[in-house]
C-alpha cells in the first residue's frame, strides 16, 4: 500500500483548514485517512501551523511520500 502525507482540507466554505495525514495515495483528497499528523491553518494570523514530528518522521522511515505541499511547509522543520 503506498502510503502519502498530504493535506486533507476542512473547514467551512471560503474558510479552509488543513490537516496533514497520512493516507493511502489512491484515495481521495477527503477519504478515509490512516493517522492524523497535524494541522495547517492558513486563515488565521498569523498563519498556524502544528504537527507530530516523530510521527511524520516514522512514516518518512516506513517509506511514505510527502506531497510537494507538505514537503514546502515542513522544510527545515523535520531536522
Amino acid at each position: 500500500m503506498p502510503v502519502m502525507i498530504r493535506l486533507m482540507r476542512f473547514g467551512k466554505r471560503k474558510s479552509p483548514s488543513y490537516r496533514i495525514v497520512a493516507i493511502d495515495k489512491r484515495k481521495k483528497r477527503d477519504g478515509s485517512y490512516i493517522e492524523n499528523l497535524g494541522n495547517f491553518n492558513p486563515m488565521q494570523e498569523p498563519v498556524t501551523l502544528e504537527f507530530k514530528k516523530e510521527r511524520v518522521q516514522d512514516w518518512i522511515g516506513k517509506g511514505a511520500q510527502m506531497s510537494d505541499t507538505v514537503r514546502n511547509l515542513l522544510k527545515g522543520k523535520l531536522k
